[in-house]
């Protein structure tokens, strides 16, 4: 199958700038491309996945990819579909969320090997030594302010206000697609659909100032089936740096997709074939309840992002806690599993006995309810079942010395930590 037309088929092609000619191109030999990621926090997330793996993609269909990471652009905010103005970050701030990207980036795209392999370019090295004015006569000067006008991203904050700064980013942008052109014959821009006019600009400066055609494919911004985006700025970020978002809690989110999603999310963001999600797709709406399609998902994606030992270690930990045998996990296991229970922290003054730190750690309401929680075998303490009123928490229920583990009924965990 042709990359363009297995990039169709996935649900990966949003907009083209000229369809017939991008396919062409693809066809006729190796175009070089690029994709652009601006630090704009320590870590890239699902939402940038799914460029970063169409990028990948192209580079195993023999096409050669270049990561820009925008250590200058990421200093000036982009203006795209956001409400009110990016706060500005350091220069400090920003090269060090540069390097820590350039290395999530590493993890995806081949750098090593072959005629294609990926380079990684900051674009802090074109815009740092070039002068206002020089940038003004040599780049401002092929863009029209009517022309800036006409893009949405502008045309959404003109009522609440944009500064110059941010208004000036998409020529920034253009002028990115406009190096790279020159200087390694880049042909192809790739990113989100919320960038669209950003790139569009690109393809405008090549036009005008080097009488070069680029071609721009956008990937749709991934939703779920209620229309909810990926994205840090929509508070539900699900991050590729593993100490913001563990394995674990990665896994329980692809785990939990809908089922009106899973197998379109198999298209984007595995590398399965088309024929063995088709596969998947038929036992699994054959048998919905048994969540063939998030397992699998969850399978591939925590894999991909984090290894495949990540993957069996999120395995373990969720059949772990779902059976209530967590004997058999380490505390970094359990932290990662139970990061987001209840946690309460044991001071000196606390009594130890087991229906007094219920009540005061919040597991039981009352001392009534802990004392018919603990007779009736609903407390489990690290995994063992413990039925007697009168039991005192010692140094031995403490995993590792850090922290013990209160469960009460099936799945309410709680973890007590002390001093």
């Amino acid at each position: 199958m042709h990359i363009f037309d297995e990039l169709k088929e996935r649900g990966l092609v949003f907009q083209t700038t000229d369809e017939e000619a991008l396919r062409k191109a693809l066809e006729e030999g190796q175009v070089s491309y690029y994709t652009g990621y601006d630090p704009t926090a320590d870590s890239l997330h699902l939402g940038h996945l799914v460029a970063i793996l169409t990028s990948r993609r192209l580079q195993l269909a023999g096409h050669k990819p270049y990561a820009l990471v925008g250590g200058a652009t990421g200093l000036i905010g982009d203006p795209s579909f956001k409400d009110a103005e990016r706060s500005l970050q350091t220069k400090e701030t920003v090269e060090g969320w540069v390097t820590k990207i350039q290395g999530q980036l590493s993890r995806f795209l081949d750098f090593e090997n072959g005629a294609n392999k990926a380079e990684m370019v900051n674009n802090y090295d074109w815009f740092g030594s070039i002068s206002f004015i020089d940038f003004l006569r040599d780049v401002g000067k092929y863009f029209t302010v009517n022309y800036m006008m006409s893009k949405d991203s502008v045309k959404s904050r003109i009522e609440s206000g944009i500064s110059y700064t941010e208004f000036a980013y998409q020529i920034m942008q253009g002028y990115d697609f406009y190096t790279l052109n020159q200087e390694h014959q880049v042909s192809l821009q790739i990113g989100g659909s919320d960038q669209w006019g950003n790139m569009t600009a690109g393809t405008e400066l090549l036009r005008r100032k080097a009488n070069q055609t680029g071609h721009v494919l956008t990937v749709p911004l991934i939703t779920d089936a209620t229309g909810k985006k990926f994205g840090k700025s929509e508070g539900n970020a699900v991050w590729l740096d593993a100490s913001k978002t563990s394995p674990y809690e990665m896994y329980q989110f692809w785990l939990n997709v809908l089922d009106d999603d899973a197998v379109r999310f198999l298209k984007i963001f595995t590398f399965l074939s088309l024929e063995e999600i088709a596969e998947i797709e038929k036992e699994f709406l054959a048998a919905p309840h048994q969540r063939l399609a998030q397992k699998v998902l969850a399978r591939e994606v925590v894999s991909l992002v984090h290894g495949p030992d990540a993957y069996q270690q999120a395995l373990k930990i969720t059949e772990s806690l779902f059976s209530g045998n967590i004997q058999e996990l380490s505390v970094a296991e359990l932290i990662q599993g139970l990061g987001d229970v209840p946690n309460y922290q044991v001071s000196s003054e606390d009594s130890l006995n087991l229906v007094d730190i219920l009540v005061t750690a919040g597991v039981s309401p009352s001392k009534r309810q802990a004392r018919e929680d603990v007779t009736n075998g609903a407390i489990y303490i690290n995994g063992q079942r413990i039925q007697e009123l009168d039991y005192q928490l010692d140094q031995q229920d403490r995993l590792e010395g850090q922290l013990t583990v209160i469960r009460r009924g099936k799945k309410k965990y709680s973890i007590l930590t002390y001093a």
